[in-house]
């Protein structure tokens, strides 16, 4: 097995002479990093630094968005009741929140679904259909799920149901037979951006109705892009491409919520309102509003963002507290126990665990955490009564959904995307299935050097670490998937001081020096077991902040990886 340690730095490609003379202007870091995200001239360059939201995209040009809206349009006018369909993560809350606002804000009579994770499981079930066909909903509108509901839509047509669906994730080869399938992934879709997390989908459909029959009366965009930055970033989409600028602008109006429920939910996460960025919403906000869904039910979460009350918001938001505590103890008992049976099975290429105490609300945080540590796909699930629900988490080279495609006829449902998936399984099934995924895995990962890869923007000298360094890197906010923070190597560099910190010493603290440049402090998190590797001279891949302490501001690597200095090679190693 691969040590956890063992990692490949892959140094990016120096910029070009043409994009070097093309983004002169810019400090030639900057200059780099832009190069490294594929934009390679000035004008490019100066939208993407200012977040350019190109107002431009029609949202018609999304498949079947013209006869969504035709149907939602008739369904206001005929005053007939609605139903959004949503999911239990953040991206289906907020996508759910999304819409729901919008359309009463149309006058609709219109209700929220959103199903239990542990009684119902994921996406559009024949049950729920039925429920809410009894309430006397003529159209559902689902939101982050829907796209492999066959047999679920075509049981609510028999019923008399008109079905929209609205979903992100990828499409089986055949669709729902739905009155409308919009999602940018579906074959032969025109809208250039296809990495959209559900949220903006709905945030796409709400653009397209207020086109055609004019802006909600009170809804603004302020309002739908926070919600659309909280469900992107949550929803691990790429910030890339529109997303980048959509999450840009959502995070701006998030400084400035006017909502009851984040306001409340702020203080519970130990976050200031104005200074919030991106990773707030990755490491504080999403995985409490997630926690809901993952230990109870999901409507907790829906209510802090939808209520008017500051009172019930408080309320609300030291419930989902409550859960996030509860979620991260049972979290760490899942993955403990996840990885030893996965050990002792003894499987090359997967960790594969099941097991009857396993919460099925945290099997994915928790093949996660497998993924991380082992650098292996990573499944994990809770077995039920008669099913198993669980959740996988992959490496770049193992695309899991496609993976699950060649299980399909083990499976009773699934779907993700390339790393990362959900799916249930007959218990008598799981045997074979674990089996054919080793089986895959084996035929896929054969030959490849499977090692985790650490991108490297740029080697530059220690002494380049600067405050003025930090605030051109600012420049490149929101920072997070697809768009990581900028990642540095630097060689011969001075260990001066060093010692083990925090919780089981797992963190490393280092004081470092190029020798001509003033002594900087260095955090390695979670890499305290490698302090007898230090040796006096390494090597470093680090990324760069700045903090304050005491009322200073202060520069400080974030360090991802170490190595003697003489154990490097340039450009790979």
């Amino acid at each position: 097995m691969t040590a956890p340690n063992s990692k490949r730095w892959v140094l990016k490609p120096a910029i070009t002479p043409d994009a070097s003379q093309q983004l002169s202007n810019f400090h030639p870091i900057v200059a780099q990093l832009l190069f490294n995200r594929q934009v390679t001239n000035a004008q490019e360059a100066k939208n993407w630094l200012d977040n350019v939201l190109n107002q431009s995209v029609d949202p018609f040009l999304l498949t079947d968005m013209d006869i969504a809206v035709e149907r939602i349009a008739g369904a206001i006018h005929n005053k007939e009741k609605i139903t959004i369909y949503g999911d239990y993560d953040v991206d289906g809350v907020t996508s759910s929140a999304l819409l729901w606002q919008v359309l009463t804000d149309y006058g609709v009579d219109c209700e929220v679904y959103i199903p239990n994770r542990f009684d119902e499981g994921y996406g559009l079930n024949i049950e729920a259909l039925t429920e809410i066909y009894g309430t006397g909903t003529k159209l559902v509108i689902t939101v982050d799920c829907g796209i492999r509901s066959i047999a679920e839509v075509s049981h609510g047509n028999t019923l008399g149901l008109d079905v929209i669906i609205t979903d992100h994730h990828h499409p089986g080869e055949d669709l729902p037979p739905a009155h409308a399938v919009i999602n940018p992934k579906r074959s032969g879709d025109l809208y250039p951006e296809k990495m959209l997390a559900g949220v903006a989908v709905a945030f796409k459909l709400a653009r397209a109705l207020a086109d055609r029959l004019g802006a909600p009366p009170t809804v603004t965009k302020r309002e739908m892009l926070e919600l659309v930055a909280l469900g992107t970033v949550a929803d691990l989409a790429p910030l890339s491409g529109e997303n980048r600028a959509l999450v840009y602008w959502g995070v701006k109006m998030l400084n400035q919520s006017t909502r009851p429920g984040l306001k409340a939910l702020l203080p519970a996460a130990r976050l200031t309102m104005g200074k919030l960025r991106a990773g707030h919403i990755g490491y504080s906000i999403g995985p409490r509003l997630n926690a809901a869904g993952r230990m109870d039910s999901a409507k907790a979460a829906y209510e802090l963002l939808v209520t008017t009350s500051p009172e019930k918001a408080k309320s609300l938001a030291w419930t989902l507290e409550n859960h996030n505590l509860e979620r991260q103890q049972t979290t760490e008992y899942v993955t403990e126990a996840a990885r030893r049976a996965a050990l002792d099975h003894g499987e090359t290429n997967i960790m594969f665990a099941a097991h009857e105490t396993f919460n099925s609300g945290v099997v994915g945080l928790a093949a996660s955490r497998l993924q991380e540590e082992f650098y292996k796909p990573a499944f994990v699930a809770a077995v039920g009564e008669t099913h198993t629900v669980g959740s996988a988490r992959s490496i770049r080279e193992f695309h899991v959904t496609d993976a699950l495609d060649k299980c399909s006829d083990l499976l009773e449902r699934y779907g993700g995307h390339a790393a990362a998936a959900g799916f249930t399984v007959a218990n008598e099934n799981v045997p074979a299935f674990r089996s054919r995924l080793n089986a895959i895995a084996a035929q896929e990962l054969a030959d490849q050097d499977i090692r985790p890869v650490i991108a490297v923007d740029m080697e530059i000298d220690l002494d380049m670490v600067t405050l003025e360094l930090a605030a051109e890197l600012d420049k490149f906010e929101p920072l997070g998937y697809g768009n990581p923070r900028p990642t540095f190597m630097s060689r011969n560099v001075n260990v001066m001081s060093s010692k083990t910190v925090g919780r089981d010493d797992s963190h490393l603290k280092m004081t470092v020096s190029s020798g001509d440049s003033a002594f900087l402090e260095a955090i390695a998190f979670r890499l305290g077991s490698r302090h007898h590797d230090l040796t006096p001279v390494i090597d470093v891949v680090y990324t760069v902040e700045a903090d304050e302490w005491q009322g200073r501001r202060r520069v400080q690597l974030k360090v991802k990886d170490f190595r003697p200095a003489l154990l490097s090679v340039s450009g790979v190693s």
